[in-house]
């Protein structure tokens, strides 16, 4: 919602909103002059022309009864992002299974640094735009774009960004084949470019008898339009590497955040600032100046020799190459605090999240943060923590359980660890509570 927020704020538009939870991202809201309320409750819409709510509010929330009564008109939030798509000309729209925001992220890095004034929707905050959401004046708009219930099929596509497709929102979708075939939609929607990860399969049955005139690949491999060579891993986060095009170089960069995934991401991102427009120097500084976004592998900061970094990884394959990534920057121990997310996605993928979460040292879990969901099966944490070895388990309400993980890593944690916490939800209390009870131990 915040992107949204700001970029109607920007256009001049009276907002009002509400929240359960105070947040960084709440203070940024009121900063602005918008007026946000605590706690959800029917009179809180007022004389609302227009009530905009996310999935995560359940059907029988006072506020939502009470707007569907109101005569107003009432969008989910991919409805309003559809709409505000249809306003330009030319939107490039990143899905994904994994990686959206990484990949928006740099696209938006890369125009707005070649000085291109495009609009973005960002679903993390990037330091260069002050937040996760711009509105600029030119044609061009950057849109993180969802899978979540067919979200993305609401938005107006005209070059469609790829980058895998893995099994995820199983409540939603079932299978893989019914993800796929929205995807395909998704594909199909394009106007212009299809920029499509050609080493994935899964992203391939996607595009599979689409218009090939406008397919375009990327990937690790030789066989893309677009791929790396001569990586050169230096110290810490540091790789330089070239972006070759079919099979020419077409310019040499650094990424300063770690991860053979995070390569890729790259190049997918310089392929579609290519379709936009940007210069090939405008690739290569845009890719250089880049330090990720909010949340993803994000330095909280350090105490006692110990580094505490944040990450927003919630599937299982995120977990695994975050967990990888974090192994190979040369730390004594990775510790891998993780907070589930949702109970449909724990219970369905319990064994794979075991497997991912094994790849750190030391793991330690939170109780599960439901979201939008209701525990109908009584699925819990406890029950990953018995499948991963070595796992510790805090299974409580959800402030004591925070409070008890942040205690418990602060407390055996050691010099020269890195701990990383992971998910979706609000983990990232953690890794800023762990920071506080570490520089209060080693003060």
């Amino acid at each position: 919602m915040y992107p949204l927020a700001q970029i109607l704020h920007s256009k001049g538009y009276y907002l009002t909103g509400s929240d359960n939870n105070e947040t960084e991202t709440l203070r940024a809201v009121r900063e602005m002059g918008i007026p946000v309320y605590m706690g959800q409750r029917a009179e809180n819409i007022g004389d609302a022309d227009l009530i905009v709510h996310t999935a995560a509010i359940l059907p029988d929330n006072a506020e939502l009864i009470a707007a569907r009564s109101s005569g107003a008109e009432v969008w989910e939030r991919s409805q309003l992002l559809g709409v505000l798509t249809e306003q330009f000309g030319n939107t490039i729209n990143v899905s994904g299974t994994h990686g959206k925001t990484t990949v928006t992220a740099m696209i938006t890095q890369i125009l707005v640094t070649q000085g291109l004034d495009i609009s973005a929707v960002i679903g993390g905050k990037l330091p260069l735009i002050h937040g996760s959401g711009i509105a600029g004046k030119s044609d061009i708009m950057v849109c993180e774009a969802c899978e979540f219930q067919d979200h993305f099929l609401n938005l107006k596509t005209s070059a469609a960004v790829v980058l895998n497709i893995d099994e995820d929102h199983l409540d939603y979708f079932k299978n893989l084949d019914n993800i796929i075939k929205s995807f395909r939609k998704f594909c199909a929607d394009a106007d212009r470019a299809v920029i499509v990860n050609g080493d994935d399969e899964n992203s391939m049955r996607a595009v599979s008898g689409l218009d090939k005139s406008k397919i375009v690949t990327f990937g690790r491999t030789e066989s893309n339009d677009w791929y790396p060579a001569n990586v050169n891993r230096k110290s810490g986060m540091e790789t330089a590497f070239d972006i070759m095009h079919k099979g020419k170089l077409f310019c040499s960069t650094v990424l300063h955040i770690p991860g053979e995934h995070n390569i890729v991401n790259a190049v997918a991102a310089a392929a579609a600032a290519d379709y936009a427009g940007a210069s090939t120097e405008g690739i290569a500084k845009g890719l250089e100046s880049f330090r990720g976004a909010g949340r993803r592998f994000e330095k909280y900061g350090e105490a006692g020799g110990i580094t505490v970094v944040d990450d927003y990884a919630h599937h299982p394959a995120e977990i695994a190459a975050t967990l990888e990534a974090a192994v190979k920057l040369g730390f004594k121990k990775v510790w891998a605090v993780h907070q589930p997310f949702t109970f449909s996605r724990t219970e369905l993928l319990l064994d794979d999240f075991a497997k991912a979460l094994s790849i750190a040292d030391r793991v330690v879990l939170t109780s599960i943060m439901g979201g939008r969901e209701v525990n109908t099966t009584g699925i819990t944490a406890s029950a990953l923590a018995a499948k991963t070895e070595g796992a510790v388990c805090f299974d409580k309400e959800h402030d004591e359980s925070i409070e008890l993980v942040s205690r418990y890593v602060s407390e055996n944690a050691e010099a020269g660890d890195l701990i990383v916490t992971l998910g979706c939800g609000d983990v990232n209390k953690a890794a800023r509570r762990i920071l506080e009870l570490l520089n209060e131990k080693y003060s």
